[in-house]
């Protein structure tokens, strides 16, 4: 029975102590270097807090490069958790992150920058390099810590977006991560050398999956560096460079491929496995990355942060139009998704197909609720409504989903997404996915303006096409779904973790 994520590092340091475990541009450790490490950050912790501290948050300011990783599992080992958070943020944000976690310890994984730590005056803030240079582990220690940590001990806590417009800290524990691992490595066909390719920021969950498969595995993880990603011509030779065969990417990185048509030039040598989450995947991006790997395996996974990443797949096992959702399939093994119809107070039958209801999770897959914020914890994970004999709670993800004939699950978009315009309940989501398959169209949305009642349709193209796009919508769509407003960007802008940013977007209403 694994207990703690900590018993896969040491079983591969044990197996294959001198295999790369980890890389970034500059440098790589092997397994046996990186527990050495893990060992040396985790006693330095439990010494600092004169062993008295568990399960205490400690922040991790972080960068991309490997030291973030020996950080995050350093903590681990302190029994104690991580707390990732980028050092680039707003200083204002920073503050209200530590406000809400009052962490015991605050470490840095990227030689000091003073500029960008003004704002955490106050704090001591300890280097990586100082760790390994000044603590020496200490195994009776950490073995004392080990043997009192269970599965359900926190082991992170990612920060997500507000809608009031404080950030809300997303606590996980080890049990819901060994769960979800080994769902991956029963349910995917990872290659049997795998060496991962890292895209995804350590503040976003998409990259627990890289890391603690590739940990399971005892595989390499490469950390692929941010600005490669503005050339995705020299991504691609990265990706040869480095071997990489695995890829577990936001689709807004698969997109950019796609837009800057990449694979004219070159294509990736080594990739077998290509999973996608966080937003929906246009199907042209996905035929094109099927065009240019054709041999890999593709899967679109679906879930929220607070329900560990993922709670649904769909493996890619058939062509799609341009103008198809692909399904967000079925749930993973010991995890139950429902429809939840907020209206009639029912669930969805599967036989109702296409029906709309909020998709509701339940299992061993769920956080264990908002860092410091019982409020916001009890309005989003809530008792089951299939009983009240003793507590067991849902989470409600805030996306409406329905049930095809095929089986399978579908997104249909945000529960903030469905509005009422000119008498008609519309789904903004639906929008979105016919003019994102239109090929001139490199990226799009569309948001509700409501004080000017309008749908505005926010898209990224080489030149203005707002009567093309019009043309394409009305072959596929309703007159009244049709967008009021069109507004042409070069680039759309994007958030730290690769989405629209739909917030910088809607601001401009008022303008």
């Amino acid at each position: 029975m694994t207990i703690n994520i900590l018993e896969w590092l040491d079983r591969a340091a044990a197996k294959t102590p001198d295999k790369k475990a980890l890389a970034d541009k500059e440098h790589a450790v092997t397994y046996r270097e990186l527990k050495e490490h893990v060992d040396q950050i985790g006693s330095y912790l439990i010494k600092k807090g004169e062993g008295k501290w568990r399960n205490r948050a400690v922040v991790v300011l972080i960068d991309r490069n490997l030291t973030s990783l020996e950080l995050f599992l350093g903590v681990t080992a302190s029994g104690n958790y991580y707390v990732p958070v980028d050092w680039t943020l707003p200083p204002a944000r920073i503050e209200l992150i530590l406000k809400t976690l009052d962490p015991v310890a605050v470490l840095q994984s990227m030689p000091y920058r003073e500029k960008p730590y003004a704002q955490i005056e106050g704090r001591e803030i300890v280097l990586h390099d100082t760790i390994l240079e000044e603590a020496k582990a200490d195994p009776e220690a950490l073995a004392a810590v080990r043997e009192e940590m269970l599965d359900v001990d926190p082991l992170y806590a990612i920060f997500t977006s507000g809608s009031t417009g404080v950030p809300k800290g997303v606590i996980v524990n080890h049990r819901s991560v060994i769960d979800l691992i080994a769902q991956f490595q029963e349910t995917f066909p990872f290659p049997e050398d795998a060496v991962f390719g890292n895209q995804a920021p350590f503040d976003f969950d998409v990259s627990v999956k890289d890391i603690y498969d590739s940990l399971y595995m005892g595989a390499t993880l490469e950390v692929v560096p941010k600005q490669l990603f503005s050339f995705p011509g020299k991504l691609v030779d990265y990706l040869n460079e480095r071997k990489i065969n695995t890829i577990i990417w936001a689709v807004s990185a698969l997109h950019i491929v796609e837009n800057f048509k990449t694979f004219d030039q070159s294509t990736p040598h080594y990739i077998k496995l290509v999973m996608f989450s966080g937003e929906v995947m246009p199907v042209k991006v996905l035929k094109y990355w099927q065009a240019g790997v054709p041999d890999a395996t593709f899967v679109n996974l679906y879930g929220p942060t607070e329900i560990t990443c993922n709670c649904s797949y769909y493996i890619i096992d058939r062509d799609f139009a341009l103008n198809e959702a692909l399904p967000i399939g079925k749930a993973f093994k010991n995890t139950q998704i429902y429809l939840w119809d907020q209206d009639k107070k029912e669930v969805i039958r599967r036989s109702e197909f296409g029906r709309t209801g909020e998709i509701c999770v339940r299992g061993t897959c769920l956080a264990l609720g908002y860092c410091n914020n019982p409020e916001k914890t009890a309005e989003a994970f809530t008792q089951s409504p299939f009983h009240n004999m003793y507590e067991e709670k849902v989470y409600h993800t805030g996306d409406n989903g329905s049930y095809g004939e095929d089986g399978n699950l579908y997104f249909a978009s945000r529960k903030d997404f469905q509005i009422k315009h000119m008498g008609h309940r519309i789904e903004l989501g639906e929008i979105e996915l016919v003019v994102n398959a239109l090929d001139y169209i490199e990226n799009a949305c569309c948001l509700y303006d409501a004080d000017a009642d309008q749908i505005v349709l926010f898209y990224q193209a080489k030149e203005d096409c707002k009567k093309e796009i019009l043309q394409g919508i009305k072959k596929m769509l309703p007159a009244f779904m049709a967008p009021n407003r069109y507004e042409r960007y070069d680039r759309l802008p994007m958030s730290a973790h690769g989405k629209i940013d739909r917030v910088a977007l809607k601001q401009t209403f008022s303008k």
